[in-house]
């Protein structure tokens, strides 16, 4: 999508919303008309970053991200001007190859670039982090991820029934964001285990599927509920046969979750280690039979042999403590968590990113 196509102003507004769908550069919903006076503002927003600066190219057809460009479509999301810097720091990590943007965005797996937000910059622009923080609500949490779809759409060129081959397609791919509720966290935020300053602001992607939703009413011990919350995810996740995952995952932990665990003492990285080698089935379990086509088959069993994921007969579900990221997000009245699993990762696919959010002086 080309700037002088899509800034327009000599048509009354309600004509421009009809055009832009039928140029087919919306997500579906009606978009806010990219008109030049709104271009400029949110250009404002990031006062510091030149209009033609490239950002970098964004697959599956490699299109150039410009700053301007990418205020386009933060425009046409809905985003104000004082997120469009998280929404640049988003499209770097989209451009990142790590995360591999092009895959994601052609894969059938249906996978969404799940958005993780931490630092001051969540208060300054208002980014929910409590109650119903992966819902609806609230313009920054809705509009940023919105302008990460977009960018993918009319940067990206993936479309679909085009580009885009999600066999279901899921919610998540409209807007997906999640802000860290560090409020409510008893561990350090999540930005700072990724190399970060608690005071920076960043932006994290990792190429996810739709969220699954688990429940704990019961569990008072740190090890009863990761027990409870890593059988599910090791029943769920993929399919109740898919040892080891081959792709990262994100537990979000609800605050009453996170803080039943540091209660006894346990660190995220604990979280992570004992899911890791708490999780598994017995090959026997896992053979493909009348309950399922799916299994693990002799070339599986090899590969893990070799790689760890067998242990003493049993398969992890997970392939390293280091492929689960633990957050802790939502409301502080309710014992629910969420895992998102991910899309195949590292060589084979996708290698969640975090980029520093700058914000203009």
């Amino acid at each position: 999508m080309s700037t002088a196509n899509a800034v327009a102003s000599t048509l009354p507004p309600e004509d421009l919303i009809e055009q832009l769908y039928e140029q087919g550069v919306t997500d579906g919903f009606p978009v806010v008309p990219p008109t030049r006076d709104r271009v400029e503002r949110m250009l404002a927003g990031a006062s510091d970053r030149a209009r033609d600066e490239l950002l970098g190219v964004i697959g599956p057809c490699y299109g150039e991200a410009t700053v301007e460009k990418v205020a386009i479509n933060a425009v046409m999301a809905g985003c104000r001007p004082e997120y469009f810097p998280v929404v640049l720091a988003g499209v770097e990590g989209l451009c990142d190859e790590r995360l591999c943007a092009h895959g994601l965005n052609v894969t059938l797996f249906s996978a969404a670039p799940w958005a993780i937000i931490n630092g001051p910059v969540r208060l300054q622009i208002g980014l929910n982090s409590g109650h119903n923080a992966l819902g609806h609500g609230f313009r920054a949490n809705a509009t940023i991820g919105r302008a990460l779809r977009l960018v993918i759409m009319n940067i990206g060129g993936a479309r679909p029934h085009e580009l885009t081959k999600a066999t279901m397609g899921q919610p998540g791919q409209y807007s997906a964001v999640i802000a860290e509720n560090e409020e409510e966290s008893p561990w350090e935020p999540f930005h700072v285990e990724r190399g970060f300053r608690e005071d920076d602001s960043a932006i994290t992607l990792f190429a996810g599927g739709s969220p699954q939703q688990i429940s704990d009413f019961q569990s008072r011990s740190a090890e009863q509920l990761l027990s409870s919350i890593g059988f599910t995810m090791g029943g769920g996740l993929w399919n109740f046969k898919n040892f080891p995952l081959f792709g990262d995952t994100v537990l979000v932990l609800s605050p009453e979750h996170a803080q039943t665990i540091a209660a006894d003492g346990w660190s995220r990285k604990d979280v992570r280690q004992f899911l890791y080698e708490t999780v598994k089935k017995s090959v026997d379990e896992l053979k493909p039979g009348k309950d399922s086509g799916e299994g693990f088959g002799a070339n599986l069993l090899r590969g893990a042999e070799n790689s760890g994921f067998l242990v003493d007969g049993y398969v992890r579900k997970f392939r390293s403590p280091e492929s689960i990221l633990v957050v802790v997000a939502g409301g502080t009245a309710g014992r629910f968590s969420v895992a998102i699993p991910g899309w195949v990762a590292d060589d084979l696919g996708s290698t969640p990113v975090t980029k520093q959010i700058h914000i203009s002086e």
